[in-house]
């Protein structure tokens, strides 16, 4: 059974940054599998209402929401089976619970589609004051 920990999150003021990890462990894929971000924006309680951020396939190539505009970067690091998210020019709309996840298939789904990921982690809270 795969198991996502992340971790990272903090409280920060607008232009701030903070750097998100995920650490995979118990599973026996023989391969890297997609992984993605999302959050849930305050006041939202519902996995439904996650949004997604970014995701990267098992070969590296990341995709974006169109609101990180370029200031968020995902990278993974397959040797120590870990996802990051650098998250530079935090804005207060930034603002809600991340979560990492994974779909055990080489490829993520245009879209972000949520329901695609079968596994996440517990979130971390990323606060952005203005």
């Amino acid at each position: 059974q795969l198991q996502l920990v992340d971790s990272g999150g903090g409280s920060v003021e607008a232009g701030g940054s903070l750097r998100l990890s995920c650490v995979a462990s118990g599973y026996t894929y023989d391969g890297t599998f997609c992984m993605g971000w999302f959050r849930l924006p305050p006041g939202r309680q519902y996995e439904r209402e996650r949004e997604g951020v970014a995701t990267i396939d098992a070969d590296g190539t990341p995709k974006y929401a169109a609101f990180v505009a370029g200031r968020f970067t995902v990278s993974r690091d397959d040797a120590s089976n870990t996802l990051y998210l650098q998250m530079n020019d935090l804005k207060p709309e930034d603002t809600g619970v991340y979560y990492c996840a994974a779909d055990l298939i080489p490829l993520c789904s245009r879209g972000m589609v949520k329901g695609r990921f079968g596994y996440w982690g517990q979130g971390t809270q990323v606060t952005v004051s203005s």
